[in-house]
């Protein structure tokens, strides 16, 4: 089975650490918590923990992480939902899997899931991405975080 700790090593290591970007949609954010989604945390003092706390709470067992038994498939599928959203990112790997599309990572998902080629999935998974983050980018605001984004996805 995959593991939290593994997967929030890779999410701390491309959310970095605080920005306040007034390009980037989320606003104020640290370590990838945003200020738009936890407008009562003081965003420029969170620590660590508390940001491994929300992680997985919100993220990780969202998306059922623990009961995904390939690594770098719940890997992609976490850091996706931390980057463009859970539901959006269930739901693109639902697609995938060609299972009933309703962005929520449920039993009949983790079961096609965990049988699918992991290395298949990966790839689709990082196409559908890519895909993602292009139209994204057609926003002139948001183009400057193309680059970011298509990196993050090889190295996830």
């Amino acid at each position: 089975m995959a593991d939290f700790n593994k997967a929030i090593a890779t999410i701390l290591k491309h959310e970095g650490g605080y920005v306040n970007d007034p390009d980037d949609p989320g606003g104020e954010t640290n370590m990838g918590i945003t200020k738009r989604d936890f407008p009562h945390l003081d965003i420029i003092n969170l620590t660590v923990e508390q940001a491994k706390e929300i992680y997985k709470e919100k993220y990780w067992d969202t998306i059922n992480g623990d009961d995904i038994t390939n690594q770098t498939v719940a890997t992609q599928i976490f850091d996706f939902g931390v980057n463009a959203g859970v539901k959006r990112s269930s739901r693109k790997a639902q697609e995938i899997l060609d299972v009933g599309v309703d962005g929520i990572i449920g039993y009949q998902t983790i079961t096609v899931l965990n049988s699918y080629n992991p290395e298949v999935f990966v790839y689709k998974f990082k196409l559908k991405r890519v895909e993602y983050y292009t139209q994204l980018a057609r926003r002139l605001s948001l183009r400057k975080f193309l680059y970011a984004w298509i990196k993050r996805t090889i190295e996830t």
